[in-house]
């Protein structure tokens, strides 16, 4: 039986993004206005940047953080006096909310919708003799619009594969199966891998940092491959792109990109860094959302970095660290994860007894303190300079960095080139110990920790956990021993899947069904 959705979020929803004040005080915002305004290059830029655009909506309700609190990273956290939709995320409810999960579903659909609307008018555009640069714009949004499937795919399964914009006639749109979607996924991507040029973004002062580039396809193919065969026990990513291939894209990535790893880990995070940060364009960044502070308060803009001031120090700034929300708190299993010498964890978390910082978590009234915070992303002392510290944060967020790109590659190459995956896995190890006395051997379980221990809290674990299968995710994820506080049990009959947003069930009228296990 077909399962159907009403897909609200992607219609009437398309504005241009940094357009010019001329553009808007010409022509009102109008289905006519979008058949008619490609016409130029600088029409089809600005169409890009609206995709673009998207990406800074990540921040409460959004993947990273959600999944950071389903996952064994962290609770809940946030005041007592907070709403109960953060602790049902971390305990698998779906009681007080039941459209806590419709800011993702919508956010995804959002960027699809722009990512078509660009594409569907590019041949509308007077290229002149400059076909190449139409190529670019389209692999660029073709990447975008794969990234936004498959953050929606990664938290709910099956599904509207969207390649085209919605008639009235389609707003009823059966949800598609996971092979179509990935099939989408990978075509687009690998539509990107092969027709972007070998730039490298991630220099200094460069202009067009935060662009999308071949080797962030390149690397994106590799994560979506390992999803979906994972998950779905497959060999192939939807008939799209072999192991084989998979293999051959991201160790491009890694011999040829010119990406590399900054020497000190804590140098990759304001917070950790002591006036040493490498700076938000350094080479370890393969593909990242740019946020900077330009909204100067103004909410109805979403420049900065929205998601920074959830998950700093509840209650008032605290030694060098800014104010915030006291959302998910982290749980004190992954800090005693990291070995002596580690230096990932004092880059990582925030360690308020260790660093001697006076938390009080009842005068702050912080709920499920753990004696820990993240220190990654953390805003530091006005940071937020002239804005608003809640919105206009401006560290960019890394949505893959090299060091992923290492870890996958030696994932992948475990069967067929097992010294280049050893290697990929002793450069990740010994730029986090700073020697080479700390290796372990290249299997599957250690790689599958060491990107547990590089990349906790950016967005990724959860993820990591279920492609591994529930069984898996469920041994990691359940939490008893500790108190009814931070009691965690992870539902196998969900199978891993977020609830979709009740919404989305009413609007269809019935049609269509929810996730199994809610």
């Amino acid at each position: 039986m077909k399962k159907y959705i009403y897909l609200f979020a992607v219609s009437g929803l398309f504005a241009l993004g940094s357009c010019s004040d001329d553009f808007l005080e010409n022509e009102p915002y109008t289905e006519l206005v979008t058949e008619n305004f490609y016409s130029t290059p600088k029409d089809a830029f600005q169409g890009l940047v609206a995709v673009y655009d998207i990406l800074q909506r990540e921040g409460y309700g959004n993947t990273l953080l959600t999944s950071e609190i389903a996952s064994d990273n962290c609770f809940g956290g946030y005041g007592i006096a907070d709403g109960q939709g953060d602790l049902e995320w971390d305990r698998f409810l779906f009681v007080t909310d039941k459209d806590m999960n419709a800011t993702a579903w919508k956010t995804g659909y959002q960027g699809i919708y722009r990512a078509n609307i660009l594409l569907e008018n590019l041949n509308k555009v007077n290229w002149g003799t400059d076909t190449a640069l139409k190529t670019k714009y389209e692999a660029e949004a073709r990447f975008l619009r794969a990234h936004f499937h498959f953050q929606l795919a990664r938290m709910f399964g099956d599904i509207v594969a969207l390649d085209h914009t919605l008639k009235t006639a389609e707003y009823y749109s059966p949800r598609s199966s996971a092979e179509e979607t990935y099939k989408l996924i990978a075509s687009d991507l690998k539509f990107a891998a092969d027709n972007l040029g070998t730039e490298n973004y991630s220099q200094t002062g460069n202009a067009n940092y935060g662009r999308i580039t071949k080797w962030a396809a390149e690397a994106y193919i590799a994560r979506a491959f390992l999803f979906y065969t994972g998950y779905y026990k497959k060999a192939d990513l939807a008939g799209v792109v072999s192991k084989a291939q998979a293999v051959t894209y991201i160790n491009d990535a890694v011999n040829n990109s010119g990406h590399g790893l900054v020497a000190d880990y804590a140098k990759l995070w304001l917070a950790a860094s002591f006036g040493q940060f490498a700076g938000e364009d350094n080479t370890e960044m393969v593909f990242a959302v740019r946020f900077n502070g330009s909204g100067k308060g103004d909410w109805n803009l979403h420049e900065g970095n929205r998601f920074q001031v959830l998950i700093a120090p509840r209650g008032g700034n605290i030694g060098p660290y800014g104010t915030g929300w006291g959302g998910a708190t982290v749980n004190k299993k992954l800090v005693d994860a990291y070995g002596t010498g580690d230096t990932r964890k004092a880059a990582s978390f925030i360690d308020f007894a260790g660093e001697g910082l006076s938390f009080d978590p009842v005068a702050r009234e912080q709920r499920q303190y753990t004696g820990y915070a993240w220190k990654k992303y953390c805003p530091v002392t006005n940071e937020h300079g002239t804005g608003n510290f809640q919105i206009d944060n401006v560290q960019d967020y890394a949505v893959i960095r090299f060091a992923d790109v290492l870890l996958m590659a030696a994932e992948l190459n475990l069967d067929t080139n097992l010294a280049f995956a050893q290697t990929c896995l002793d450069r990740v190890r010994d730029r986090a110990y700073k020697d080479t006395t700390h290796r372990v051997q290249a299997t599957k379980a250690n790689i599958m920790e060491e990107r547990r221990l590089e990349l906790a809290l950016e967005g990724l674990r959860y993820f990591d956990l279920l492609r591994q299968g529930v069984d898996v995710a469920k041994a990691a994820i359940d939490n008893t021993g500790a108190g009814t506080t931070f009691n965690v049990t992870f539902r196998t009959e969900t199978l891993g899947w977020f609830p979709l947003p009740q919404s989305q069930i009413l609007l269809s009228n019935g049609a269509m069904t929810q996730n199994p296990g809610w």
